[in-house]
């Protein structure tokens, strides 16, 4: 279910930048103006920084809570995204590290110290790997996953499902009373730039 979803993930995307590309006589105004990989290294640092804040300031009696029994909880949300880091890279053939088990993982901890050493042990498995790449791997193409797909879809995917996942770990604090840390710093430096204008 999970490869059918990722694979129809792929699919929308290629099916949507080849909607948009220009044809042979027109010029290209759709090749984006700044550089993907760096941009997507980027985003999940900062993304990184978050998930790992979030898991931090959750209390430990809330990990396990759920907004629904068919729903994942905080720590099992945590986990997927450690999870779906190797299994979307793995799309254009990024070997998952021995000893992880992406299967298990989800549901493989409640601890809050195991919980931010996997998203720790994902992120540099995932920075590793695209730190790696170049911009012929980026454009590599990747029939299997669709006629035009290429290992650059399979980055935007994993941006993409970051950023999912962090909106949902921010309502589920939401619902629980707890303001994520990046909130409560940008408050905080709010109230002191006040003060200094007074």
């Amino acid at each position: 279910m999970k490869r059918m979803f990722l694979s129809a993930l792929v699919v929308l995307a290629v099916s949507a930048m080849a909607a948009a590309a220009p044809h042979a006589d027109e010029p290209d105004h759709t090749a984006p103006s700044y550089d993907m990989k760096g941009q997507a290294l980027l985003d999940l640092e900062t993304m990184q920084k978050k998930f790992v804040d979030l898991a931090n300031a959750v209390p430990a009696d809330k990990l396990t809570w759920r907004p629904s029994a068919d729903s994942r909880s905080f720590a099992e949300v945590f986990l997927h995204v450690a999870g779906e880091r190797y299994g979307i890279l793995g799309l254009m053939g990024a070997e998952t590290p021995a000893g992880v088990d992406r299967k298990g993982l989800e549901k493989s901890t409640t601890d809050r110290a195991r919980i931010v050493e996997e998203l720790n042990k994902s992120y540099d498995f995932a920075h590793k790997t695209i730190e790696g790449m170049t911009n012929a791997d980026f454009a590599k193409l990747l029939p299997k996953l669709g006629p035009q797909a290429n290992a650059g879809d399979v980055v935007y995917i994993l941006v993409a499902d970051a950023h999912e996942h962090l909106g949902q770990s921010v309502a589920y604090a939401r619902e629980n009373g707890i303001v994520p840390p990046w909130t409560v710093e940008a408050q905080k430096r709010a109230a002191e730039k006040k003060a200094e204008q007074k």
